[in-house]
């Protein structure tokens, strides 16, 4: 049987249903929602094929355009759920994992032009800066451009910088088309870059680098076979799963206004890891600082 492809836990605890080793909470944040997964035991992990951990889902982002007080509720919640799964103190780096020049693929790259990296002032200006928490960026390429996986890259930059965590930026896929760049994941499990779209690369994660590795993903493509079967479903048709498989293997689907998206969803995400990192900013300081 044809799998049908997502990276979001919420997702693929959809499709399974109730099922042991796998506790699902959601509510109602003002225009929000927020569904906690909690991935407890091997069964669950064999489940829902994710590693145990915690897996928070927030909906119903703000679209281009929206009004400020929605880019900042977006943000704060982002932030407070951030700050959950990070240790209390030490240094982060901040890893914007995929491709600037595939839109798509952007998240990670265009996010982190919101993050307020203060390594370099913290060591010039301690005293102006005493207050601020140490924040290292990198934003990674990919292997085809740099010839190193994100792992390897980053796992060298981690060793010297020696951070207390580190967070991971990048793009995912959904099964839904409306959680298209409406949507972000945070897990305290780490990523593997690539699994969404079939090119899996090495995982980055506590055994990886050891430290924590907490990833932000948002989904920003749907395989088109696992649309299909969905879109099918709703309206109460079967198809032969095999069949649409053949007929459009690796197709992957995005909206066309894709740019405006990810461009929006990666500097609610830039802001929310500044106000995450650090407490004592606002959403206009940070735009002073970042924009």
């Amino acid at each position: 049987m044809y799998m049908r492809r997502t990276d979001l836990a919420l997702e693929a605890r959809e499709l399974k249903g109730d099922i042991p080793g796998v506790r699902l909470e959601t509510r109602q944040e003002g225009s929000l929602r927020l569904s906690r997964v909690e991935i407890l035991d091997e069964r669950g992990e064999h489940e829902l094929c994710k590693p145990i951990g915690r897996y928070v889902t927030v909906e119903e982002l703000c679209a281009p355009g929206a009004i400020r007080g929605e880019f900042t509720a977006a943000a704060e919640l982002l932030a407070g759920q951030l700050r959950d799964m990070l240790p209390g103190e030490g240094p982060v780096l901040v890893a914007g994992l995929g491709n600037p020049s595939m839109i798509a693929d952007a998240v990670g790259p265009l996010c982190c032009g919101h993050v307020f990296a203060t390594r370099h002032l913290k060591g010039a200006f301690p005293e102006d800066f005493e207050a601020m928490r140490e924040v290292s960026v990198l934003r990674t390429g990919v292997t085809g451009t740099t010839g190193l996986e994100s792992a390897e890259l980053i796992g060298a930059v981690a060793e010297g910088l020696r951070p207390a965590a580190v967070i991971a930026v990048d793009a995912l896929a959904a099964r839904r088309m409306e959680r298209l760049c409406s949507t972000v994941q945070l897990t305290d499990t780490g990523i593997s870059p690539g699994s969404g779209v079939g090119n899996a690369r090495r995982e980055l994660n506590l055994s990886t680098f050891g430290v924590p590795v907490i990833a932000l993903g948002v989904p920003t493509v749907v395989d088109a076979v696992t649309l299909a079967l969905d879109t099918a479903e709703k309206a109460g048709i079967s198809l032969p799963e095999d069949a649409l498989d053949r007929a459009a293997p690796g197709m992957i689907v995005t909206p066309r206004d894709i740019d405006e998206r990810v461009r929006q969803t990666a500097r609610i995400l830039g802001y929310a890891i500044d106000l995450a990192l650090h407490p004592g900013l606002t959403v206009e300081d940070i735009d002073m600082m970042v924009g």
